[in-house]
């Protein structure tokens, strides 16, 4: 792999990292901007390195694997649970996400990782809307049951 194709790879996995934390970070979550791009560049570095590896011998998707374990490990520190309440789900979700979309970029796969971001992007942005309902409505369920 040449130093460029390197580049470009991590720059996709940066710039579609930094959009679906751009949207965390602009509705004030937890875990916003920084961290989404750290995590999709940080999976880009590892899956990069994992093919530059395994060029030779071996198998690119161990790496992958352990990338989506240790990610997961990394998404249950962020969930937390208060009385009947759990809070940061949907946080931990786009950092999972995020992984993926990094791990895409890694491979080359420009257009999917472009898909994945307007994929993510759109179910926090445009599902925001009607898990507010949904919370709402099932809230005033429970008022009228009273």
């Amino acid at each position: 792999m040449t130093y460029f194709e390197f580049l470009t790879r991590v720059l996709a996995a940066l710039l579609a990292g930094m959009a679906i934390g751009f949207e965390r970070q602009w509705h004030h979550k937890f875990v916003g901007l920084r961290t989404t791009t750290l995590v999709a560049v940080g999976s880009a570095v590892y899956v990069l390195l994992s093919i530059s590896i395994t060029q030779v011998s071996g198998d690119a998707t161990r790496i992958i694997g352990q990338v989506v374990t240790g990610i997961g490990f990394l998404c249950a520190g962020v969930v937390f649970k208060e009385g009947f309440s759990v809070h940061g789900l949907t946080t931990s979700a786009t950092i999972w996400c995020s992984s993926a979309v990094g791990c895409l970029a890694a491979a080359g796969y420009y257009v999917e990782t472009g898909i994945a971001t307007f994929l993510i992007l759109t179910v926090n942005l445009g599902l925001k809307p009607i898990d507010n309902w949904l919370t709402n409505r099932n809230q005033d369920d429970n008022k009228n049951q009273d």
